[in-house]
């Protein structure tokens, strides 16, 4: 095979076994990589219902056809696994060596099961795997742990490591690479943590194979040297994602106050401006010439990694406004291995319950000291912090309904940086994301903001589904990133003619947006098989932008309308070929060729 390697690595840690599997080319055809692949392998080799902390929850490593190939920012791995924080699917992409190292092993993906008795580490050189101790290493932070596989292994190697948060179990625990690269935020950091698995070294020097190198060649060379000519490079290239902070807050969209209001008047304390003025330097993945990372000497006076993510939901949502003190948290959070987005909805969460007097540990809006101690004492399930470790949608049904009111979260995952009263496609890509409030699938507000902000239109759910097919199908499977094309215009076609040269296969937009299609309606049908049932309640957005209005900014009184925003998702299921309930049906699984499915959900639940 050309752009596949066509075997997966499968890893028993319990057993110490190691085994090769050969996949049947459809996985590739069907599926390309990366989420696509983990989506059907978790299906396939999950038992239905498994804990996610069981040793029989498999944790997939992935590449996808196109990653850590020469072209643009090409080096992103996926991570995935069945979730702690949700109890449905869950998977996150991060920016690695690991990707690189990955591709070079002869392996498109890594599954692994069973658990270490003691602490350990996986090795793996090409065709070659070692199972290491890791007591020395347990108990690290992750950018103590990389130092010392570092002196052990060289510089030369990919590595995914868990930090505290990840061996404490923390529901929304990340896997972490090169000290601030941060993955799977529905708790998959835990999920490793469980297997007492602390770190993946990989190190790989086979030369994957490419179908038709000249025109790869040409092509990815014209595709870098377009975004080089993009109008907005220079601008990017100075702040990255970090302009969306002052975006936000003119668009009203910025969150303040766990998701209170869209406008913070302090936001030029936190804003792309600032950083610019603070930036020490530059990060970027593999393969990439638009760098994103843009790091700044925090509080303490190290490193900090920033974007907008991390900076408006460690910033404007928990009032703190300092930029370098957001970075010293950020940092934290890193260390710890624990998801920034997460970290900061459930801290704004708390903070928002301490002021309504339903908790009797107080925590104060922005109380810099206190939040950065407390951080910590999430991290080791200390406290208080083993409450907020747990995640909004718990700490919510713990304190009761009024407080379920106020928890931004949609199917257990805390919603990431956008406030939606005022943008209902917005809140729609929020709540039909494959593993719940994430803004990676489907960054529709843009568009909205663009065109009919306030309108709950079908042209909108249109977009919503191309965007979803696009970002969250062939980006998050092909597996390379989605900036290019997203911040400085790179042509979508260029993927599908990547893909070609590298496979030898021909492909179009089109025929990618089928696979997005049943790699959505796979996941969803995981959603199904693992909570037992399935209600378009899931469906819905948090009850505060449809109960409580906006009350500062240009959309001052907006709050979603429910009856439309449900017009809207019975647009979103028509287009998907689900029925009223969200449920896919009979005839589009057998048109995807997803008819593997139909026995098992004819057991749940009445298939239309």
């Amino acid at each position: 095979m050309h752009g596949w390697w066509g075997k997966v690595l499968y890893v028993d840690l319990s057993g110490k076994k190691i085994k090769e599997i050969t996949l049947d080319p459809s996985y590739y055809t069907d599926y390309l990589g990366g989420r696509g692949l983990a989506a059907r392998l978790l299906w396939d080799l999950n038992p239905r219902g498994v804990d996610p902390f069981s040793p029989y929850n498999h944790l997939v490593i992935a590449n996808g056809p196109l990653s850590s190939l020469p072209l643009p920012s090409s080096g992103k791995v996926q991570v995935a696994s069945k979730s702690p924080l949700t109890l449905g699917y869950g998977d996150g992409n991060l920016g690695s060596m690991a990707s690189f190292h990955l591709k070079r092993t002869g392996y498109d993906a890594i599954v692994i099961a069973g658990s270490f008795r003691k602490p350990g580490y996986l090795y793996v050189e090409n065709n070659r795997v070692e199972f290491r101790d890791a007591e020395d290493l347990w108990g690290l932070d992750t950018f103590a742990a990389e130092d010392k596989l570092v002196r052990e292994h060289g510089r030369n190697t990919g590595m995914l490591l868990i930090g505290p948060g990840g061996e404490n179990l923390v529901r929304y625990a990340t896997i972490v690479s090169q000290k601030g690269r941060s993955g799977g935020r529905p708790g998959l950091g835990a999920v490793m943590g469980s297997k007492k698995l602390k770190a993946i070294v990989l190190k790989g020097s086979l030369e994957p194979s490419i179908a038709n190198k000249e025109e790869f060649r040409k092509l990815a060379e014209e595709a870098y040297g377009k975004i080089l000519k993009s109008d907005n490079y220079d601008f990017w290239i100075r702040q990255g994602t970090m302009s969306t902070i002052v975006w936000s807050h003119q668009n009203s969209c910025l969150p303040t106050m766990n998701f209170r209001e869209g406008v913070w008047d302090e936001y030029e304390s936190i804003s792309g401006d600032l950083m610019e003025k603070l930036k020490v330097s530059r990060r970027g993945c593999p393969f990439c010439n638009m760098a994103c990372g843009n790091v700044i000497l925090d509080d303490s006076n190290e490193e900090s990694e920033l974007d907008y993510e991390n900076v408006a939901m460690l910033g404007s949502n928990i009032l703190l406004g300092d930029l370098r003190r957001v970075g010293e948290i950020n940092k934290l959070a890193d260390k710890l291995g624990v998801d920034t987005i997460s970290l900061g909805n459930s801290l704004g969460f708390y903070m928002e319950a301490s002021e309504r007097n339903l908790v009797s540990d107080k925590l104060e809006w922005g109380d810099y000291r206190e939040i950065r101690r407390l951080v910590i004492d999430v991290a080791y399930r200390r406290g208080l912090g083993a409450f907020i470790a747990e995640g909004v949608a718990r700490m919510s049904r713990s304190l009761g309904r009024e407080a379920e009111e106020f928890a931004m979260h949609v199917k257990g995952l805390e919603v990431s940086a956008y406030d939606c009263h005022a943008a209902p496609a917005m809140a729609l890509a929020y709540g039909t994301s494959p593993i719940g409030a994430h803004h990676k699938d489907a960054w529709i507000i843009s568009y909205e903001v663009r065109t009919n902000r306030l309108g709950y239109t079908r042209d909108k759910v249109e977009r919503l589904v191309f965007l979803q097919d696009i970002r969250g199908g062939m980006f998050e499977s092909l597996t390379t990133c989605r900036l290019p094309w997203v911040e400085v215009g790179l042509d979508l076609e260029y993927y599908p003619k990547l893909l070609s040269a590298a496979t030898g296969l021909t492909w179009s937009i089109d025929d990618i947006r089928v696979i997005g299609n049943r790699i959505y309606s796979l996941i969803r049908a995981y959603w199904i098989r693992e909570h037992g049932g399935w209600g378009r309640e899931m469906d819905y957005a948090p009850v505060r932008w449809f109960k409580h209005p906006l009350t500062k900014g240009p959309y001052t009184g907006h709050k979603l309308d429910i009856e439309k925003y449900g017009e809207m998702l019975n647009a979103y299921y028509d287009l998907r070929g689900w029925d009223e309930r969200g449920v896919p049906k009979k005839t589009t699984l057998e048109k995807l060729k997803l008819n593997f499915v139909i026995p098992v959900l004819e057991q749940i639940i009445e298939l239309k």
